[in-house]
């Protein structure tokens, strides 16, 4: 799992951004190392959620309406994800239906990192 934000970075992110960016090289890496065994490496980046990290930047205050709604303005679908979202990209990632792709980060972001 990474971030949506090593695309599109958001104010107040740097620190979780640049550990995730670390995680997306070595997943390159390992995909390129590994794949002659028949291992894949991906990750998902998710965007913004209406559960985890995001729900509690909501309800603490951190992420006001005037925040929320220009958040939001910045996300093409002009909607939030969920876990399952991401859950559904994981699986499908997992899947034979993937069998073919390695070394890559899919966004699961509404389009925020376009």
């Amino acid at each position: 799992m990474t971030t949506a934000a090593t695309r599109r970075h958001p104010a107040r992110d740097g620190l979780s951004t640049g550990a995730k960016g670390a995680v997306e090289a070595l997943a390159r890496a390992f995909a390129v190392e590994e794949g002659r065994y028949g291992v894949r490496v991906n990750c998902v980046g998710p965007g913004m959620l209406t559960d985890g990290m995001s729900a509690e930047l909501m309800s603490s205050g951190q992420l006001d309406q005037r925040a929320f709604e220009v958040t939001l303005r910045n996300i093409p679908l002009r909607m939030f994800g969920d876990s399952t979202d991401i859950a559904e990209a994981v699986c499908f990632l997992a899947s034979n239906r993937a069998r073919f792709i390695t070394g890559q980060k899919l966004d699961v972001d509404g389009g925020y990192a376009a």
